[in-house]
């Protein structure tokens, strides 16, 4: 038995969905309600009895596993847990914690893989694996005004929804733009694009699973603008089918083969809009077909189980 805790992502959701069928796996999800990130998970942690304990997040569900003595321990860091988190002057104890005491630490973007290694030399990069039974592509429709999505979440100091505003306002003539109603800016997003003359089409947040069609009806999907790692919007609009824009740095060799790297300013967002087609799409997707291909994903954390002991037949 493997108890897989919490999720980010999708992530969990969708390597546990591309386990073999004959690997049995318990996958306890909590809210963000105080109880069930509190005493609620730290009661079915205590309760569940497995092989392997694979957490993701380094916070309290990876804290209270470790207090608990759940081994072998996977602690699976995905982003803020290690950029923001790690520096607190009190989470940051957890966390510090957390990297210690897992038997394997995992991440999810190359961008933190070396803070993570400041701690554990052996952390792995495992890139996010991608429901390709959810998100596949759909053929690109030729229009004299190119459709382009901001899907990523409304935040400036993280994702650079401003710069891309920006940009965008800078050939409002030429593009039609929509946003996804969430994020800690949306509101100063709006604004913003007011000021600027640029008409914003707000579509409703939406579930994971009906995400896919707001991709289908655009030609372009613009992620983020300053992690300079892949998020998953991006990789889940590739396998949509759609050009995508964000800022991919050429400093990580993890991306060394992604087709379109160091967008980041206006002139280069602008320049990217206008030349995303299908061609640009093909290079992507088969940078995420040989990189992120959930069956590919699943087996090498399948590697990792087995590494720590457990047996797994299948």
């Amino acid at each position: 038995m493997i108890a897989m805790f919490n999720d980010c992502a999708y992530v969990g959701e969708t390597l546990v969905k591309y386990f073999p069928r004959e690997l049995p796996v318990i996958h306890i999800k909590r809210s963000r309600g105080l109880w069930s990130k509190t005493f609620g998970i730290a009661l079915k942690i205590l309760r569940t009895k497995a092989e392997l304990y694979h957490v993701h997040y380094l916070l309290q569900d990876c804290y209270i596993a470790g207090k608990l003595g759940k081994k072998p321990l996977v602690g699976h860091a995905h982003g803020s847990d290690l950029r923001r988190t790690l520096f607190h002057p009190v989470w940051g104890r957890i966390v510090r914690y957390n990297l210690k005491v897992s038997d394997r630490v995992l991440v999810s973007t190359p961008d933190i893989l070396g803070i993570a290694r400041k701690f554990r030399e052996d952390a792995e990069y495992l890139p996010n694996p991608v429901d390709t039974k959810i998100f596949y592509p759909k053929p690109l429709i030729g229009r004299e005004k190119k459709k382009v999505l901001i899907a990523s979440d409304s935040n400036w100091s993280v994702k650079g929804t401003d710069i891309a505003i920006r940009a965008l306002s800078r050939i409002k003539d030429k593009v039609e733009v929509s946003i996804i109603r969430y994020g800690r800016d949306f509101e100063n997003t709006v604004l913003l694009a007011q000021k600027l003359g640029l008409k914003l089409n707000v579509l409703p947040k939406v579930s994971h699973e009906k995400l896919v069609e707001y991709f289908w009806e655009h030609d372009v999907v613009i992620d983020r603008f300053k992690l300079g790692s892949l998020g998953m919007v991006s990789l889940e609009a590739i396998a949509a089918g759609r050009p995508v824009l964000c800022y991919v740095s050429s400093e990580f060799e993890e991306y060394r083969d992604f087709p379109l790297k160091d967008v980041r300013d206006e002139e280069e967002i602008i320049e990217a809009v206008m030349n995303a087609d299908e061609d640009l799409w093909r290079k992507q997707y088969a940078y995420l077909m040989k990189h992120h291909e959930p069956n590919t994903v699943a087996k090498r954390v399948l590697e990792i189980y087995r590494s720590l002991g457990v047996e797994i037949s299948v």
